[in-house]
């Protein structure tokens, strides 16, 4: 796999949104443009083992932050986890020496088959595979240094979600009291130990995790959970959701995105909205307001396939064996004319030998020479010699260079048809009959010609009222024209509609084109009429064989295009030329119209939202494999985030965040904590790092809060880490290891469903 990045751009199309160069070029509509900035697409992250600490320490509590996308652990003594991976598991089968591997964390990107594998203990916010978790903490304690069997001689404070099912608590606590015979363990919310760690008394914690969104009020050190939120939206989803938002954008791209780089574009290109989500989609696929610094264009993996280049000396010799083919192709052409003009000289020169013969033999020998050549009379060999000797002098004009071509408009004469057939014998009777055929297409033709010029004369008539009414009443021209134009668009637009709903069987237009069917196949009793058309046209059908009339008007023929697909392209075609002819004329003479409101200028990919949205502000050359395998994160990047804000953009039926959080602090707190808690307003979990965040948050509170309220955001030192940090932190303030932790006696005594109450865990039901 290589990185290319393409070649300035420096074409531009003016039909299709998605336009080859090779057609811009050809139309002769060239721009350049300047290298587009391009962003990799992140890679597959190796495996990196991690080595089991030297340094066990028996007795020091384990702090175990053990989330749904990464696993942090280290002792109550380290300043930082010793060591983190991805909380997932991957089991893969080696079928050649018949072994089952099982691949934890990092490990499981082994390959593409483990990666595919791979599978997390999670089912959302909550454990749904036990003997994945098992397996995952046999791996954590290994690293950590344990070395007894069978049980872990340290406390172990682990955090859970808030309002954990009183099932999960209890199988968590079974898992480490049983399983693991620790001496003693507690469990406690990530969102509280965060904001513990970063000295927070009195506030509102807003948690935007992996899987879920937390808002916990927070009142003198102790959250106060019967007024808390959940929103269930966090950073899975929002990555899930914008892979999804990718391949329906790009259902045929040949770059695959993986859910882990879904969520690297998420985390390092999505952004919040700053003030208003609807104000900032409004223009953000305007070229002219700054749209190639929004649009991140992903350049994914792809192999060049690189065409064998030639010398200039080589190319010079192909070159001339193309000249010196395509001389002697020229050559044969010329020879083989000139035998061709030899053949029909001497086939003229014996034809006239047999026309002279006519006034030398007797008739009767005459017409035995013309049987023999095929010919029927006198008059068809004149004809044969002139249109021969036309022949001849129009090949001597073309390769010869002289000769006067003769005007293929002469008057014929029939004079056999002037004479009563009782004055003519048989052989006169059948040439009669010949030119009697002759004299009609003539006529035909001669009937063709003058309604042509008439069509002409008529034209000029009515491009000189034209004129004189442009001359006259240029207003009034112009209002007309602009309603022609109006006319033959909505007949297009109705035309596109008519052809989009033939797509959906249900439709009216499809209902239409069935009975149109169905009538043109039912055979009806006689006399009986039915509809053929859509404009109410009706057509009496066969009767003992006898003609319908059908086809006779040329309305008949529409119904045809009803059942086909209801398109006509002579007609598209014709309506297209009838709006270019308005639109010239429109702006020649309307100083209100510009060619940037023509129809042309609207199918121009250089103003169509969707090759903005879909390619970028670049024409698209479909023969570029560089170009294949890109990815244009736009409109997506502000999507994606404002779903936490506006729930209902992914189809979640909850309040938002801002909505949620105002309700707490203006009706589930009292009014001093609620004056308290708007000056703290704090900001943790991985998926509140996105950019604008902390911004958007504080516009939109400021706007439901009371004016003399203060409102103070602030973020966590560390989103990600302070979790495990308040975790460290609490376990080694004073009295909390022996009063707040649940020994193993306690756990004996009051069972597995017993919840030992502390000011940053969930409270027992009542």
């Amino acid at each position: 796999m290589s990185y290319s990045t393409p070649e300035p751009a420096s074409i531009m199309a003016s039909a299709l949104p998605a336009v080859s160069s090779s057609a811009a070029a050809s139309a002769g509509l060239i721009q350049e443009f300047p290298p587009a900035k391009l962003y990799q697409l992140p890679e597959i992250p190796v495996p990196q083992f991690i080595t089991p600490a030297a340094d066990y320490r028996e007795g020091v509590p384990i702090v175990l932050d053990l989330g749904t996308s990464q696993t942090r652990a280290g002792f109550a003594s380290d300043i930082t986890p010793r060591f983190q991976f991805p909380t997932q598991i991957a089991r893969y089968r080696d079928r050649k020496i018949l072994r089952t591997f099982t691949l934890i964390g990092s490990d499981a990107n082994y390959d593409a088959n483990t990666r595919q594998a791979a599978k997390s203990p999670f089912d959302g916010a909550l454990v749904a595979n036990w003997e994945y978790l098992e397996t995952i903490l046999d791996y954590t304690f290994v690293k950590m240094g344990v070395s007894s069997q069978g049980q872990v001689d340290n406390p172990v404070i682990m955090n859970e979600i808030l309002a954990t099912p009183l099932a999960q608590h209890k199988h968590m606590q079974e898992l480490l009291f049983e399983t693991y015979s620790v001496p003693s363990a507690t469990l406690g919310i990530d969102a509280l130990f965060s904001y513990h760690y970063n000295n927070g008394n009195t506030g509102l914690v807003v948690s935007a995790g992996n899987e879920t969104t937390h808002i916990i009020p927070v009142v003198n050190g102790r959250g106060i959970l019967n007024q808390a939120k959940r929103l269930n939206w966090g950073g899975h989803q929002a990555s899930s959701f914008l892979l999804s938002l990718m391949q329906l954008k790009y259902p045929h791209t040949p770059a695959k995105i993986s859910p882990w780089q879904a969520e690297m574009l998420m985390r390092e290109h999505c952004y919040t909205a700053p003030v208003s989500y609807a104000d900032e989609v409004e223009h953000y696929l305007d070229r002219d307001e700054g749209f190639d610094e929004r649009n991140h264009i992903i350049q994914a993996p792809f192999t060049e396939v690189i065409a064998p280049v030639k010398t200039e000396e080589e190319l010079a010799k192909i070159a001339e064996r193309r000249k010196e083919s395509g001389r002697k192709l020229q050559e044969q052409a010329a020879k083989i004319r000139l035998e061709k003009l030899m053949q029909k000289e001497q086939d003229l020169e014996y034809y006239r030998s047999i026309e002279s013969k006519s006034d030398q033999v007797s008739q009767k020998e005459f017409k035995r020479l013309l049987d023999a050549e095929g010919i029927r009379d006198e008059n068809e060999l004149s004809k044969m010699i002139k249109n021969m000797d036309k022949s001849i002098k129009r090949s001597r004009k073309q390769d010869v260079g002289n000769g006067d071509e003769e005007s293929d408009t002469e008057e014929m004469t029939f004079p056999l048809l002037e004479i009563p057939d009782d004055q003519l014998d048989p052989d006169q009777i059948k040439q009669k009959r010949h030119q009697r055929l002759l004299k009609s297409n003539y006529d035909a033709r001669m009937r063709a010609k003058a309604e042509k010029k008439r069509e002409r004369e008529k034209k000029e008539e009515e491009e000189r009222k034209d004129e004189e009414w442009r001359e006259r009443d240029l207003e009034g021209w112009i209002k007309d024209r602009r309603e022609q134009r109006a006319q033959i668009m909505a007949r297009m637009k109705e035309k596109q509609k008519l052809k989009e709903d033939l797509n959906n069987r249900k439709s009216l237009a499809s209902q239409l084109r069935m009975k149109s069917i169905a009538n043109l196949a039912s055979e009806g009793p006689s006399g009986a009429t039915t509809p053929t058309n859509s404009g109410g046209a009706r057509k009496r059908r066969r009767e003992d064989g006898e003609d319908d009339g059908f086809g006779v008007d040329d309305n008949d023929w529409a119904v045809y295009r009803d059942i086909a697909n209801a398109s006509d392209t002579e007609e598209d075609d014709e309506m297209a030329e009838s709006i270019r002819k308005i639109e010239e004329q429109l702006n020649a003479f309307d100083p209100k119209f510009s060619l940037d409101s023509s129809l042309e200028a609207q199918s121009n990919w250089m103003n169509s939202l969707v090759h903005a949205f879909l390619r970028g502000s670049r024409p698209f050359d479909p023969a570029s494999r560089a170009e294949a395998h890109q990815i244009h994160l736009n409109v997506e990047r502000i999507r994606v985030p404002e779903v936490l804000f506006q729930p209902s953009i992914a189809g979640i039926d909850q309040a938002g965040l801002v909505e949620l959080a105002s309700d707490i602090l203006l009706r589930r707190l009292s009014k001093q904590d609620s004056v308290s808690a708007c000056k703290d307003v704090f900001l943790t979990g991985g998926f509140s790092l996105l950019r604008g965040f902390d911004d958007r948050l504080r516009h939109e509170l400021r706007a439901t809060l009371p004016v003399d309220v203060e409102l103070g955001i602030r973020r966590a030192e560390d989103a990600v880490l302070d979790a495990w940090k308040g975790m460290r932190k609490w376990v080694n303030e004073k009295d909390n290891l022996k009063n707040n932790m649940l020994t193993r006696e306690e756990y004996m005594e009051y069972g597995p469903e017993y919840i030992k109450e502390h000011n940053m865990g969930n409270r027992a039901l009542t």
